[in-house]
């Protein structure tokens, strides 16, 4: 498990069911410099566009666009997984799309970011699993903290739907676990931890 010293050098976000109104909550409550990248997964129909980068965008200090291949993450910015594609973080830190079969029905998988991001950054990332109403996350989530990152899961009592959050719960160990008004505040506190920073 991650230390509470540990420099905090990247987020990944995943939900379904109920996942935008959360993050409605929780992207907004983040400033415009914030000092780490964030990818998200959410799980949308795959045979259309989708508008969830731009919903975000509008409400958002921070920057939010959806996620393009090869390019590298940098602070300050939200990276959305497009429809269809599962979306990971290579070894140099830059985005890697994917057409691999689907994981727990879903593609994009939020396993697949988690367990990808896992062993690009290791002890230096936060995993945070939203409502939704499958246990695509659980694993990754998992795997996060098996390499010594910092697992966060929305509580069961804020989730529009429990299934996702609850397998999280299962599969970890002593996550944090929050309301949802209380996860932006923790993200903004736990990426004072980057590069060294110490928290005021």
């Amino acid at each position: 498990m991650n230390t509470a010293a540990a420099p905090i050098e990247a987020i990944v976000v995943g939900g379904s069911s109920g996942a935008l109104e959360a993050l409605l909550v929780i992207l907004p409550a983040l400033p415009q410099a914030f000092l780490v990248p964030v990818a998200v997964v959410v799980h949308v129909p795959p045979n259309r566009p989708s508008a969830l980068a731009a919903v975000l965008a509008n409400q958002c200090a921070i920057r939010v666009k959806e996620a393009e291949d090869k390019e590298p993450l940098v602070a300050g910015t939200v990276y959305i997984a497009p429809p269809d594609y599962h979306l990971l973080i290579e070894q140099d830190r830059t985005v890697g799309f994917s057409v691999d079969a689907p994981v727990q029905f879903s593609r994009p998988s939020i396993d697949v970011l988690f367990e990808s991001a896992a062993e690009a950054y290791g002890a230096a990332l936060v995993g945070l699993l939203l409502t939704g109403g499958n246990e695509d996350g659980a694993a990754g989530l998992a795997r996060i903290q098996q390499l010594g990152g910092t697992a966060v899961i929305q509580s069961l009592e804020t989730a529009r739907i429990s299934t996702m959050p609850a397998a999280g719960l299962r599969t970890t160990k002593a996550p944090h676990v929050l309301p949802l008004p209380e996860i932006g505040p923790f993200l903004v506190t736990l990426s004072r931890r980057a590069l060294g920073a110490e928290p005021s």
